[in-house]
């Protein structure tokens, strides 16, 4: 990877892969200089679920925060990637090994996620971070962690579960990065979701920075 910013973001695009019975991704021009306007203007109508995007505690804690509660430092700081091998699942066995500290913004680059992204229909074999991972992770006190695919759970892997393990210890959730060219080590992180008044999730700008 070259020096400078890295954006880990996927491109919106209308009809893009998107989480099984949310609403497809549509932007469509309903101003066009092409037709004779004054200038341009969009229309955008999507799931805040979509792409590379964040979940708030909201999204599965009734009484958890909106995105406007998120705290700057949670996304804006140090990070580390980290490849992930096993091909189902994050493991907490894994981890182990990679001596996570609290306090840590993580991010997993999971094995076929490139290819994943390449195509419209949505691969229910993703890996995800497993029950016991997000546990493991919750007792290490992280700040934020991150996937390259459109959940940290399972499609039918208890989601919910993983979902409110990893928000009720208070752990920011990025989801959706493309990581494709993206080393394990560690990285200065930007990441931005849309402020949105007592929203479950909103979609995200990500940046990443090799640090030396």
């Amino acid at each position: 990877m070259k020096a400078g910013w890295l954006d880990v973001s996927v491109p919106l695009a209308s009809g893009m892969v998107h989480w099984p019975g949310d609403p497809e991704v549509s932007i469509s021009r309903i101003s066009s200089m092409e037709s004779g306007d004054e200038c341009n203007v969009s229309t955008i109508s999507m799931s805040a679920h979509t792409g590379t995007h964040m979940d708030a505690p909201l999204h599965y804690l009734a009484d958890g925060a909106g995105l406007d509660g998120l705290p700057l430092e949670a996304v804006i700081g140090p990070a580390r990637v980290i490849a992930i091998q096993d091909p189902r699942s994050v493991r907490a066995a894994e981890l182990a090994r990679h001596r996570i500290r609290r306090g840590e913004r993580i991010l997993f680059k999971t094995r076929g996620a490139a290819a994943r992204w390449k195509t419209e229909t949505f691969d229910e074999e993703y890996v995800y971070i497993s029950l016991d991972a997000a546990r493991f992770l919750a007792a290490r006190g992280l700040r934020l962690v991150g996937v390259d695919y459109l959940s940290v759970g399972g499609f039918l892997e208890n989601s919910a579960e993983i979902h409110r393990t990893l928000l009720g210890a208070g752990i920011w959730v990025v989801e959706g990065l493309n990581l494709a060219r993206v080393e394990p080590g560690r990285y200065d992180l930007v990441c931005l979701p849309l402020r949105i008044a007592g929203g479950d999730g909103a979609p995200a700008r990500v940046a990443l920075r090799k640090r030396n």
